[in-house]
């Protein structure tokens, strides 16, 4: 079962481990070459996780013609979610532990791809750069904000390209919005309803676990810990150490892996990390936010010590930036049926990611669907709707809309999210969601990863990233110490 969990209120040691580490970041044991790929070559590319989001990432780069792929590891290598890439690269090398692949292949690997659980993102991440490997890594881009904080340091000490998977930071959602902020149309943006109110993975074992929760599951009546501590036989093709990485030690359990991990708060980031990442993106950067000051939780439905809640709504609330850049709030809420308000005019707008049709009762009673999304608010009543990755936004229908004016063109036709990556490998560009960028967003959803985990509201403190009124929950700004063996990844 979990070793780590809110209700381990005696992690006395994790303040000490937090300031230890914070002060002894001596330097990592590798020295940093950085990648030189001339304009005519192809990159040589190593593949960390092949299956499932993995695989799709290395087929996304080879897709481009820029890439020559020269090694793959997957720590269920031979797994049924490999023989896709298995079949098609057979002669590639393979290997179940990135370090050994790293050790052995330093030499031909100009980037590498970390297409894994949001857990093993970061050694990865930190023993390829500094190696002086180009990386392209899944969203969100870390577990923790600790590594996220060491992640952006990383990136600029080894001036290695970088790039997080939230594929719209290359798209139509990037730059149309980029050229709104220019033309002066998100002045004033005081709120954003960012919502992803589907199904997720957790809300199955609703049906799996002991007892009737009628939708707001307590622990008691879950019952994770007896769930967990059933025998399973580990997979002979699984590495269960490299899968755990620097994570607390964990006994094998099937429902951790193929993207299960997603769900635990010990591996995953939850619906908000996996979808925040892809919503909230262009917001977070052109209207230069940063981190909030502090996090509330309104609404927590089927909360538990280990599992994402069944359904959430958060308050990020971010103060002024400037005359034009208001102290505005970012609203996120998650959960099937746990809509936002959506505004007057909100259903007569067409969006261009398609809303999905009303569905169940009728009058009052019909709830409406609506695919990952948000819902951004001017201070004069103009709002605009959006979908997530590269959907462009459009202009609500009611009676602010003539506010807005025609919306300015933008850049099309840009190089695609894998492309991006590329010419930053190249050096003939700055990745759009380099860490500098992702990073800090990555590390406001895990401001609110800590809130759902904990059930409760905090402030922060944006100069000293600190969480200023709840010991526990700063404490997880750091998490649980890195396992024996995994230490060096937090030194830089």
């Amino acid at each position: 079962m979990p070793l780590f969990n809110s209700a381990e209120s005696s992690r006395r040691d994790f303040l000490k481990t937090a300031a230890a580490t914070a002060s002894a970041f001596t330097a990592f044991p590798y020295i940093a070459k950085a990648a030189k790929v001339s304009p005519n070559e192809r990159i040589n590319l190593a593949c960390c996780g092949i299956g499932n989001q993995g695989g799709s990432i290395l087929n996304s780069l080879m897709r481009t013609g820029m890439f020559n792929l020269v090694a793959v590891c997957d720590t269920q290598m031979g797994a049924k979610h490999t023989q896709g890439v298995l079949k098609k690269y057979p002669d590639v090398p393979r290997f179940q532990d990135f370090r050994k692949m790293l050790d052995k292949m330093d030499n031909q690997i100009d980037a590498i791809t970390a297409g894994v659980p949001d857990h093993s993102h970061f050694p990865i991440c930190m023993q390829a750069m500094a190696l002086g490997k180009g990386v392209y890594v899944e969203k969100p881009l870390a577990h923790t904000l600790q590594e996220c904080n060491l992640l952006i340091q990383a990136e600029k000490k080894y001036k290695v390209a970088c790039q997080m998977g939230n594929q719209g930071h290359s798209g139509g959602n990037y730059y149309q919005f980029k050229a709104m902020v220019k033309a002066g149309i998100m002045d004033n943006v005081t709120r954003m309803d960012a919502h992803m109110t589907k199904g997720r993975r957790w809300h199955k074992w609703n049906a799996k676990v002991p007892g009737n929760f009628n939708g707001k599951p307590t622990l008691k009546d879950m019952h994770w810990a007896a769930w967990l501590a059933k025998a399973e036989t580990m997979p002979k093709e699984m590495d269960w150490n490299t899968w755990l990485s620097q994570a607390p030690y964990h006994a094998y359990h099937t429902d951790y892996i193929n993207g299960d991990w997603r769900c635990w708060f010990d591996f995953g980031n939850g619906a908000l990390g996996d979808w925040g990442a892809h919503i909230i993106d262009s917001v977070h950067e052109f209207l230069e936010l940063g981190m909030p000051e502090s996090v509330t939780v309104e609404k927590m439905e089927g909360h538990n010590d280990f599992v994402f809640p069944m359904g959430s709504t958060l308050k990020f609330h971010f103060p002024k930036r400037s005359r034009k850049m208001p102290a505005m709030d970012i609203v996120w809420s998650d959960g099937i049926g746990n809509l936002p308000e959506l505004p007057e005019g909100y259903h007569n707008t067409k969006s261009n990611g398609g809303d999905a049709p009303p569905s169940g009762g009728s009058g009052s009673e019909v709830k409406v669907q609506l695919p990952p999304g948000k819902i951004i608010h001017r201070a004069d009543g103009a709002s605009f709707k959006g979908t997530s990755h590269s959907s462009t936004l459009s202009v609500i229908k009611n009676k602010y809309a003539s506010k807005v004016g025609k919306l300015p063109d933008y850049e099309k036709n840009q190089p695609n999210h894998y492309m991006d990556f590329a010419l930053g490998v190249k050096g003939e560009k700055k990745c759009n969601s380099r860490f500098a960028v992702s990073g800090e967003l990555s590390k406001v959803l895990c401001l609110g990863c800590i809130a759902q985990r904990l059930t409760t509201s905090f402030d922060f403190d944006r100069k000293t990233e600190t969480i200023t009124n709840n010991r526990f929950a700063n404490e997880l700004l750091v998490g649980p110490p890195p396992r024996k063996g995994w230490e060096q990844y937090y030194k830089l």
